[in-house]
């Protein structure tokens, strides 16, 4: 029976989810266009107004004001509400794309444009997502930018993809500057993309960190920790490690912990890119292996190169054995 009570309850909660500023009933994946709109990334000053308020701005400015984890009951069952439509889309999306042919590339947020890793990642993302492959990232700036990247910029030449990447470095070489998304909408709109796709998993809890819009499919969270545990969960393929911090930690042994066990019937390949920093610097590999040896962890498929060649190896090995 509803009650007086219940009545003003549900009245309330209908009223407030009549005025969020993001669509409750969203069951599609967002895109580029979804988030920046009519973003102009050619006049410097006009870019900085029209960033201010395009959508993906305005749902953010919108969730901090209502707190990370909002205290307002009827926010977090918009929130709620929100994240669930993407999921749904999120699932379409798998039911027409192999998770088995899904790579994930993990890594640091802060990788500078002119970094070697961020042309690296850029050229094995291009060749994988040729290969048949199509690539996967949590969807923000650094390691992840390049990943889409590259996969949009598959099916081109070498000479255009450095090109590409040459004119992001010249315009902006962190996230943290003004031309880094008006860069990118510009090498969007030189070299389109319509025949190889790319999924982008953010999450407007790093919301600082703008979403990068090379991803052709992007499923913008709320809650980070679902978009953690789709990000590792769909990468069937398997995911290349490349040099991060603690993010990129949390995501390697919540990955570990999933193979060993092999909570979705079989184990993908850990792959770690960049010796010196895997073994040295953050030295997780040892660990792992470490691990593997002392029988705390089992059925990870562990391997470690500077070679992009022979990650790609893995990667098609790992295939032939499905």
């Amino acid at each position: 029976m509803i009650t007086s009570l219940n009545f003003h309850t549900l009245e309330g909660a209908t009223e407030w989810m009549s005025q969020v500023p993001f669509d409750l009933t969203r069951q599609e994946l967002y895109s580029a266009s979804d988030l920046y709109g009519d973003f102009e990334s050619d006049d410097e000053a006009l870019s900085q107004t029209s960033l201010a308020t395009c959508y993906d701005s305005l749902v953010y400015k919108h969730y901090l004001k209502y707190g990370k984890h909002a205290r307002n009951t009827y926010e977090s069952m918009a929130r709620t509400l929100h994240d669930q439509g993407i999921q749904t889309a999120l699932d379409a999306f798998f039911e027409e794309h192999d998770s088995n042919r899904c790579v994930g590339i993990m890594g640091g947020h802060g990788l500078l444009r002119s970094d070697p890793m961020f042309s690296q990642i850029v050229f094995l993302s291009k060749r994988l997502t040729e290969e048949g492959f199509f690539m996967l990232s949590g969807g923000g700036p650094g390691a992840m930018e390049a990943t889409h990247l590259g996969a949009w910029m598959a099916g081109r030449s070498e000479e255009e993809t450095r090109e590409a990447v040459e004119s992001l470095i010249a315009a902006a070489d962190s996230f943290s500057q003004p031309q880094w998304l008006p860069s990118a909408l510009r090498v969007l709109r030189r070299y389109p993309q319509r025949e190889y796709v790319s999924l982008g998993i953010p999450t407007w809890l790093y919301g600082h960190e703008p979403s990068t819009p090379f991803a052709t499919h992007i499923a913008k969270f709320f809650e980070n920790s679902i978009r953690e545990d789709v990000i590792l969960t769909m990468a069937f393929g398997g995911i290349i490690y490349t040099p991060g911090s603690a993010g990129t930690m949390q995501e390697i042994f919540q990955d570990a912990v999933q193979n060993h066990y092999l909570s979705f019937e079989h184990s993908s390949p850990m792959i770690f890119m960049g010796c010196r920093f895997w073994n040295e610097e953050i030295p997780v590999y040892p660990l792992l292996l470490h691990l593997m040896q002392t029988g705390k962890y089992k059925n990870l498929l562990l391997s470690l190169s500077d070679d992009s060649s022979e990650v790609e190896r893995v990667l098609k090995d790992f295939q032939a054995s499905l």
